[in-house]
């Protein structure tokens, strides 16, 4: 404990070590069969704990974050990028059960909106908000959504910046992404996998356009095109079991980041990822 003098008759504490403002972030899972990203920031233990997209059951969520050493009643909001299954599937029951505010766009409301919340909340996805002490930075993007957004999250001196379930990249995705700390990035298909693979041709059409998702080659020129000055952490996101593999959405990755394997991660369907932390 280090006493700072504040005048000749007080002396307040400074606990320098317990000053640790933080922010973390884990996966329960990242493919077509379920997405949920934990986003938390706080002092030593999280003041704030955000779910990012619940594509799993009520169960399958309490098992997965019971893995990662938390429960469903410490989450303090659920915020939706999309309305599609397996990133909603299990919103509805795990914010009844636990009485969670649901933070989503107007346009994700009406393609949902038969799924009753005990609190919601509307996102515009130009304008930042804030959920106690986590701000929040919503970007549109390209997807065949109503209104779908990606985010970037801070605690005020770190950024985390997620790019999934888009089809191409703006000009504004760019700037959104610009010196983020971290970055959970979509490496969804290879496309010659994806090509020659089972999908049916218009399946094929819808996961390879504009408004589909992104391939390795899409992650590439987008962290070619971003400035990664401040990146700790880039974990690829989202990526296909039948159309893509570990290796070469690595290998994107480090192409885009000019550097090792051993410096980039990729979340997998069935674990996600495990806890990283910025300060």
């Amino acid at each position: 404990m280090q006493l700072i003098q504040k005048s000749s008759d007080c002396l307040i504490p400074l606990l320098i070590a317990d000053l640790q403002f933080v922010i973390r972030f884990a996966s329960l899972g990242s493919g077509s069969k379920g997405n949920a990203t934990l986003i938390e920031s706080g002092v030593k233990d999280s003041d704030t704990r955000i779910l990012l997209d619940c594509g799993f059951s009520t169960k399958e969520v309490e098992l997965r974050l019971a893995k990662h050493q938390r429960n469903a009643n410490s989450i303090d909001a659920i915020v939706i990028t999309h309305e599609h299954s397996d990133h909603i599937t299990g919103v509805g029951r795990l914010a009844r059960k636990y009485n969670i505010p649901v933070w989503l766009t107007a346009g994700t409301w009406h393609k949902c909106r038969d799924s009753a919340f005990p609190d919601t909340h509307f996102i515009d996805s130009h304008n930042s908000f804030e959920i106690n002490d986590i701000h929040l930075h919503p970007f549109p993007v390209p997807h065949d959504a109503r209104e779908p957004c990606q985010f970037v999250f801070s605690d005020g001196v770190s950024q985390l910046g997620i790019a999934t379930d888009l089809g191409s990249i703006t000009p504004h995705v760019v700037s959104s992404l610009n010196n983020v700390d971290a970055l959970l990035l979509e490496c969804n298909y290879d496309s010659d996998m994806l090509l020659n693979g089972v999908y049916p041709p218009k399946l094929k059409q819808r996961v390879s356009g504009d408004k589909g998702h992104l391939d390795n080659t899409q992650a590439t020129h987008l962290l070619k095109s971003i400035k990664l000055d401040k990146l700790k952490h880039v974990i690829g996101m989202h990526v296909s079991e039948k159309n893509n593999t570990q290796e070469f959405a690595e290998n994107a990755l480090c192409e885009g980041m000019n550097c090792k394997s051993s410096e980039v991660s990729i979340a997998c369907q069935i674990e996600g990822f495990g806890w990283r932390e910025l300060s």
